[in-house]
């Protein structure tokens, strides 16, 4: 069900909101509050099917902003959604108008849920800094997405990590929690040499492959060179990694867009299933961990040291 509140305030929002607890039977259980932070211009509808598909796991308020043109007339236009259009959360878009556009904060307020933490996510543009704008200190986990539209440059993931605070993450970092297994895992493998230095290379300008090249460099304490490969869409934008040691390399590579090849010398070769996650399927993950990531803090401190020169 989707309730359109057009030229509304969040008083308004607010009694819909028990009205529908009352009169729709909702559920009262949620989790956290969740708040979107979207620019006017952005897929909305696909972005509130991952947070739907997300919800079945967390079930949430979650608030939507579409930031609007600030040089516009002030006005809050709103819709609620509930049921199959929202899954196990409740749903309320608001789009910013005039002056609202810069009040972000103020307006959402009114409406998070007492005593459950609140998670923020860009997933589109995002902050530099997350912690330090103003939806960012209500919040206790927040997410950024650096890889949206055209990726991010060297120069803004290394900001990015000088304005990292506990509690920050990326949905690039989920985007590898499985392809981390698999590294782990092969590197377990008899026999047990010293790493000395690593290879690994993937699509351009995508921050899966510097997140990844940064927890490699912190767990192992080895140079590690990054470079650029061909990678299509849809898949797996890490296309290859390799760990050099004295007499026995490990190869992990992507065949297609669903598999990899891990290549152990001394073991036959294997071919582990490696499909791209969807959106809603990091955000899930993400949910579920309000603390502080620290793996991600140090992945993050360790990108200054990634070896990006182009070998002669």
């Amino acid at each position: 069900m989707i309730i359109p509140l057009p030229n509304t305030t969040t008083r308004k929002i607010s009694q819909k909101l028990v009205e529908m607890q009352e009169h729709y039977t909702l559920t009262t259980g949620r989790v956290l509050t969740l708040i979107v932070m979207t620019q006017e211009g952005d897929d909305l509808d696909n972005l509130l099917d991952s947070v739907r598909d997300a919800s079945h796991e967390h079930p949430s308020r979650v608030i939507v902003i579409a930031r609007g043109n600030p040089a516009d007339k002030t006005r809050l236009d709103a819709e609620l959604r509930v049921g199959g259009e929202a899954g196990a959360s409740e749903i309320v878009v608001m789009h910013l108008h005039g002056a609202l556009a810069d009040q972000a904060e103020a307006v959402v307020t009114p409406l998070l849920l007492p005593d459950t933490p609140i998670v923020a996510w860009w997933p589109t543009a995002c902050p530099q800094s997350p912690a330090s704008v103003p939806i960012g200190t209500l919040a206790q986990r927040r997410i950024t997405n650096v890889a949206h539209g055209d990726g991010v440059d060297q120069y803004d993931l290394h900001l990015l990590s000088s304005g990292y605070k506990p509690g920050d993450s990326d949905m690039s970092w989920g985007a590898i929690t499985l392809w981390r297994g698999i590294v782990a895992s092969a590197l377990d493998r008899h026999p047990h040499e010293p790493v000395t230095s690593v290879e690994i290379a993937g699509a351009h300008n995508h921050a899966a492959v510097d997140f990844a090249a940064g927890w490699l460099l912190d767990a192992l304490s080895v140079p590690v060179h990054r470079t650029v490969a061909d990678c299509e869409d849809n898949t797996f934008p890490i296309t290859s990694l390799v760990f050099r040691r004295p007499t026995a390399d490990v190869n992990i590579t992507v065949v297609d867009a669903e598999t990899v090849k891990v290549t152990v010398p001394g073991s036959p070769e294997s071919l582990v299933s490696l499909a791209v996650r969807s959106e809603a399927e990091v955000l899930s993950e993400e949910l579920r961990h309000l603390d502080a990531d620290r793996t991600y803090a140090h992945a993050l401190r360790a990108l200054a040291n990634v070896d990006y020169s182009e070998k002669q």
